[in-house]
């Protein structure tokens, strides 16, 4: 008989949004793909020190010794499979929702029981499709030493529990990652909205969604004003195509700006791609015989390389 014991651990808990939709559409290619992104979960969890506990239909619990590699491992999936998702068709995508809890469970073998599991469970079913969900003993330990924002959500009822469990939405990307839950009077402020007011939570929603609105905007406005930019020039036309510098500052404008709107693309690894094509640029511009940009230019993809294998070992674990 496997040994009794209690343990404080971290809880992760993920499941499929609209799963019986994507099995009634097709069932095998459902099943298929729910594979490769549970292969996917898996390996970044390992990667991040976790244990998967048990999976079930769409369901997945893991565990880990450390809350902050919890939320990075939880980060680094949705960040994963929102690539995997965009080469598919809004109506195939599988997205997950994760909850995670720091909590004292009941281990029994390699198996967890206990509230601080339900509470996992609880707080992933009330995360949006694609996002995560924590607890208020998780926030206490990751607020400061992971570089996201959270989201105050009030006090989750959770069975058994008097007074619910307060909860937080992770902000990852540009997404507005807020579920639909009523503020409570929990009283704790996480520095974005004051806490225990509906009328704060609102303001918060609403500014974020300003904000990610904002961002998209700004793609299709530096293109407008390089477009004008360049028909100034040429109904002004001296012999000089003087708006080639402009062209180039708005360029790395523009690169900058879709960065920020695919937090699936490594961001180091983008930059060091934007600063290469700059001086590649600025080079042929001011061509004189000599191709001096051939050695910054190593020295970036030397640094890219690294970077894309480091990160390419995390990823799976190895």
């Amino acid at each position: 008989m496997s040994e009794t014991r209690r343990k404080l651990t971290t809880i992760f808990s993920a499941d499929v949004q609209d799963y019986t939709r994507l099995m009634r559409a097709d069932e095998e290619g459902t099943l298929a793909t729910l594979k490769r992104h549970r292969d996917a979960m898996g390996r970044l969890i390992e990667a991040h020190h976790g244990r998967v506990v048990n999976t079930w239909g769409d369901g997945l619990i893991a565990e880990f010794p450390s809350v902050v590699e919890a939320l990075r491992a939880a980060i680094d999936v949705q960040n994963e499979l929102a690539g995997r998702n965009a080469k598919c068709p809004v109506e195939e995508q599988m997205l997950f929702r994760i909850g995670i809890n720091l909590g004292d469970v009941i281990a029994e073998g390699d198996d967890l029981y206990g509230d601080g599991v339900n509470v996992a469970a609880r707080l992933q079913a009330s995360a949006p499709a694609g996002g995560i969900v924590i607890s208020n003993t998780v926030y206490d330990q990751v607020r400061n030493k992971v570089a996201v924002g959270f989201d105050f959500l009030g006090a989750l009822e959770v069975k058994n529990i008097d007074g619910g469990v307060p909860s937080y939405a992770v902000r990852i990307g540009t997404a507005d990652a807020r579920p639909a839950i009523g503020i409570s009077g929990f009283g704790r402020s996480n520095g974005t909205a004051a806490p225990g007011s509906a009328r704060a939570g609102a303001g918060s929603s609403a500014a974020g969604g300003k904000v990610a609105a904002a961002r998209r905007g700004s793609l299709p406005a530096l293109t407008i004003i390089a477009a004008g930019l360049v028909a100034l020039n040429l109904l002004t036309w001296n012999d000089a195509f003087w708006s080639i510098w402009p062209l180039l500052g708005l360029g790395i404008l523009w690169g900058l700006a879709w960065l920020k709107q695919n937090p699936w693309m490594d961001r180091g690894i983008g930059v060091l791609a934007l600063a290469g094509l700059v001086l590649l640029t600025i080079n042929l511009l001011t061509w004189r015989g000599v191709f001096w940009a051939v050695w910054p230019l190593l020295a970036f993809a030397v640094v890219a390389g690294i970077r894309w294998v480091t990160r390419s070992r995390r990823s799976v674990g190895s």
